[in-house]
């Protein structure tokens, strides 16, 4: 039985525990003694707790993150109660800030902040030997140079089933209030050579999809420049490579090698946030929008890159109004994937020194998102939720690719045709999930055609186009009924081939 057990419990099942295998290779002489265990949100806490207790473990380490907060604690709560003796170690972005306010840092027994790749390994052996370290342990800032790289951790299951994360480099230069990463200085990189030698062993493996975690891909050019061309020469049709990138910064150096990738292997999550420069200045972000524009229409019209483009509502100082604008021009740049952020108040992030003047006001519980602040009230602010919801189901799904441009295809605002279409679907739906494919299409049908006036039959081949771009070939039954004909032959054409899922945050302890 293991000395250690590390566990969390990720959004879902196909996202691996970055985090966690980190530390398991860090743990040196200890690393013999440990067990990594994964779950999910969706497992019971007194499960996951009978299971890492069946491991008759004497030190448990939790990774904790905004989207597991809640029922961790609910698990160190029962693992606390049932097995006192057993040491409940805390690492992770939710409790490195503002510990005094949490309560299961309360419950723990002890919470490294920060980190805790090296931490951890002497806290550990620290319990092993019977010493009784601190509860709150800062941990200082590793450099590449100290750590093991963690990649032999994952397993075959994990190859063939998971995504799989890595990172050629850690922290962010730039000081956005609303993001954890700007606490993140300075910007390590992992030694190159070493690096390029662990992708390669994952190759052969056979990983065919890799996510990096890198906050700033594109900070240093040569090493973005020499790991792109690392992933090019080895390319193999199915393979698939995700990177964040700083959105103002694309030189020719980089443009050259992009270029050469087919279509559908590279995805670039570009951050945008928004195009106010009024209100990009008050949270401290720093970005050129005209070389953001240029960059975007590059990789659109000479590239294959499959764009992921993130903008957030409810920022300080930003309305309505500004935030439709901002909206409208990033459609115009058709960026294959827009998605709509509620803002939320991260843990030790200074976007709080603006809670007075903006009258921020933050849900207390996870995911903290702004509630109302002094130029969105609460009812449009869950209106927004609902079009970034409604957005996410239409707009970035790959279901109707062709049918939403229809809904401003007269030259209409996209933002306003979009909430028009939102709150007309709310209203008869009244609810956000669980929709089905065929509702949807049958209720886009029916605003196209009768709040807009779109022509019947125009619409309805556009949805069916729309359908089979999916692979489908069977004509929903309304589809039917207005073109008639049976089903499609087939020889259709082959089903689109699904990207990286979307990020479940940093998976670092």
């Amino acid at each position: 039985m293991p000395d250690i057990v590390l566990a969390t419990l990720n959004a879902k099942y196909i996202h691996a525990a970055f985090g966690l295998r980190y530390l398991l290779a860090n743990l040196g002489p200890l690393r013999s003694r440990a067990r990594l265990m994964e779950f999910d949100i969706h497992d019971r806490p007194v499960d996951v707790a009978e299971a890492l207790l069946a491991q008759q473990p004497r030190i448990i380490g939790l990774g904790v993150y905004i989207w597991n907060v809640a029922p961790t604690t609910e698990l160190v709560a029962a693992l606390k109660r049932v097995r006192p003796e057993v040491r409940v170690v805390l690492g992770g972005p939710e409790v490195s800030y503002e510990t005094e306010q949490q309560e299961i840092v309360r419950l723990a027994d002890h919470v490294i902040t920060g980190e805790g790749d090296l931490a951890f390994a002497r806290l550990c052996a620290q319990l092993l030997e019977g010493a009784q370290p601190p509860k709150l342990i800062a941990a200082e800032l590793p450099q590449f140079a100290q750590l093991a790289l963690p990649y032999e951790f994952y397993t075959d299951e994990d190859v063939a089933h998971r995504v799989i994360y890595v990172e050629a480099s850690r922290g962010c230069p730039f000081t956005c209030e609303f993001c954890l990463s700007s606490l993140d200085i300075p910007v390590r990189a992992a030694p190159l050579e070493l690096f390029l030698g662990e992708m390669q062993k994952l190759l052969a493996r056979g990983v065919r999809q890799f996510k990096f975690v890198d906050r700033t891909f594109n900070l240093n050019i040569a090493t973005s420049r020499a790991i792109l061309e690392f992933f090019l020469q080895r390319h193999q049709p199915g393979r698939f490579y995700h990177f964040e990138m700083i959105p103002d910064r694309l030189p020719a150096e980089l443009r050259e090698v992009i270029r050469r990738f087919p279509p559908g292997a590279l995805q670039f999550e570009i951050g945008v946030q928004t195009f106010n420069e009024e209100v990009a200045a008050r949270i401290r972000r720093r970005q050129d929008n005209t070389r953001l524009e240029e960059n975007f229409r590059f990789l659109r019209e000479e590239t294959g890159v499959h764009i992921h483009a993130d903008l957030i509502a409810g920022l300080p100082g930003e309305s309505l109004e500004s935030f439709a604008a901002g909206f409208d021009r990033l459609v115009a740049l058709r960026p294959q994937e827009i998605q709509v952020g509620i803002l939320k108040r991260l843990r030790g992030t200074p976007i709080s020194r603006h809670d007075a003047e903006w009258q921020m006001v933050y849900n207390p519980h996870p995911p903290y998102e702004v509630l109302q602040n002094r130029l969105i009230d609460f009812e449009t602010m869950q209106k927004l939720r609902r079009f970034a919801r409604y957005w996410d189901l239409v707009g970035n799904s790959g279901n109707f690719v062709e049918t939403t441009p229809m809904l401003w295809a007269d030259g209409g605002s996209p933002f306003a045709r979009f909430m028009r279409w939102s709150e007309w679907l709310h209203e008869r739906l009244a609810r956000t999930h669980n929709i089905a494919l065929l509702t949807l299409m049958e209720r886009l049908y029916e605003f196209l055609t009768t709040e807009l006036k779109r022509e019947p039959r125009v619409v309805a081949e556009t949805l069916w186009r729309d359908y089979q771009r999916g692979g489908r070939r069977d004509k929903p039954p309304f589809l039917r009924a207005i073109l008639g004909g049976g089903d499609a032959p087939a020889a259709g054409q082959p089903r689109r081939e699904r990207l990286a899922p979307r990020r479940q945050a940093r998976h670092l302890v």
